[in-house]
């Protein structure tokens, strides 16, 4: 069941870049910055209320997240929603005849996550999340 939308990911180029024109802009800041090898990415999670922007920069040259930004250039690259049990919701999904990316949850930067394919959702990135 889906509790909330987690967060919204923006692909940049720079991520210094990137922080310092949200601060500038909104007076932001990142509450985390971490880099996820097994995504090709250093991310800064900044807290919005109840929400958050997931800032990703590649640090993969043949990972997802920059062969994103050669084709679409810097923008919105994912949106995140907070389920209760990843490994059920993506089960479920997948018996639905959902294509997915994940078959079951791994770590991320939100929790224990898994992707469901752009093709399955209109072109969208979808990203689930269980906080653990």
């Amino acid at each position: 069941m889906i509790k909330r939308i987690d967060h919204i990911a923006i692909a940049v180029k720079s991520l210094d870049e990137a922080l310092a024109l949200f601060s500038q802009l909104f007076g932001l800041k990142p509450s985390k910055i971490e880099t996820i090898p097994d995504q090709g990415v250093k991310a800064a999670v900044v807290h919005i209320g109840d929400g958050e922007l997931e800032l990703i920069e590649p640090i993969d040259p043949e990972g997802g997240v920059a062969k994103f930004l050669e084709r679409r250039g810097e923008g919105i690259h994912h949106i995140c929603l907070e389920v209760d049990k990843i490994d059920e919701e993506l089960g479920s999904l997948a018996k639905r005849g959902v294509e997915l990316i994940d078959k079951k949850g791994r770590m991320g930067l939100a929790g224990k996550v898994g992707f469901l394919h752009p093709r399955a959702t209109k072109g969208i990135l979808i990203e689930l999340a269980e906080k653990v």
